[in-house]
């Protein structure tokens, strides 16, 4: 213990070191800290004298991270990041049994599938609070600092240490606006390789999928823009710029509405599936455990 001590630096000279790295002027991280120069060139002289290594080079009015002083900025950057979630969940859940769940959602499912189920949730659990980020592609909970993700495609997330749990599957369809449909003339699944195919950044590959399903081939099929969310290319077929595929879910609204219609009876059972993945090691967190029973008992039912 005595050890581990002498080798951890002080949190106001981690704090001190980071953002002076983070600005490359001791000045700057003055300001931000509310500190005088002299006291951060202070802090970062005690870390080094601790190392033993040089962080900063210092040339005139300017410091710039050595090789070794980056490499430890961005390590000492992800420790605070941690730290400090882990002291505003504290903070928030007031010692109650419970606590906050931070949680990336894909952004569609969130606001179309899972928000509007919610309400139940905090009728069951109102202990929990949950703070949700947007994330479209996987990433390091390490380095972000998250509890949980909702993640679609193949039961893999980089790193090891994670657990994955299977909520759902997807069927996917072919829309577009009704006075879309009418004015390009189409009505059959072939017409599709002649209008504009909106597409949807994280599925590249959605609509070969589809027109390959018919025995066409996706090489003469006509592209139209690319969007990043479900949301966006959903909205863009309602404003006929195209034929989207999308999962029928996710545009059920549209659909009863009449924005969008189905182009074909032509759906196809996605590959892929709706995941909840989180690190093992928080898998006993009370929030997550309450908000994984109740999520997973949601998708049982459909």
């Amino acid at each position: 213990m005595t050890s581990s001590r002498i080798l951890l630096p002080g949190i106001p000279a981690l704090q001190a070191f980071e953002a002076a790295a983070r600005h490359g002027s001791f000045t700057r991280a003055a300001e931000e800290l509310n500190l005088t120069q002299g006291a951060v060139s202070r802090q970062v002289a005690l870390i080094e004298d601790l190392l033993g290594v040089a962080l900063f080079e210092r040339v005139r009015q300017r410091v710039s991270p050595t090789p070794a002083g980056a490499a430890y900025a961005e390590e000492v950057r992800d420790v605070l990041s941690r730290l400090s979630a882990a002291t505003l969940n504290t903070m928030a859940g007031r010692g109650v049994v419970g606590g906050t769940l931070t949680l990336a959602v894909l952004p569609t499912f969130g606001t179309r599938w899972l928000i509007p189920r919610l309400p139940a949730f905090f009728r069951e659990h109102p202990e929990v609070t949950i703070d949700f980020s947007t994330r479209i592609v996987p990433f390091d909970f390490g380095r972000e600092g998250l509890d949980a993700a909702i993640h679609f495609g193949d039961p893999v997330w980089p790193g090891a240490g994670t657990k994955l749990h299977r909520l759902m599957g997807e069927t996917i369809v072919p829309v577009a606006s009704p006075e879309f449909l009418a004015r390009e003339g189409v009505t059959n699944p072939a017409d599709a390789l002649r209008v504009p195919l909106l597409r949807q950044a994280t599925r590249p590959t959605a609509w070969a999928e589809w027109i390959a399903s018919l025995g066409l081939d996706p090489k003469w099929a006509k592209p139209g823009p690319s969007f990043e969310q479900f949301a966006m290319v959903a909205q863009a077929a309602a404003a006929g710029l195209g034929m989207a595929i999308v999962p029928r879910f996710l545009v059920e609204e549209e659909i009863a509405a009449g924005r969008l219609a189905v182009a074909f009876d032509r759906p196809i059972e996605s590959r892929q599936a709706y995941w909840l993945v989180y690190p093992e090691a928080r898998a006993e967190r009370p929030a997550l455990v309450a908000f994984r029973e109740w999520l997973l008992g949601e998708c049982g039912r459909g």
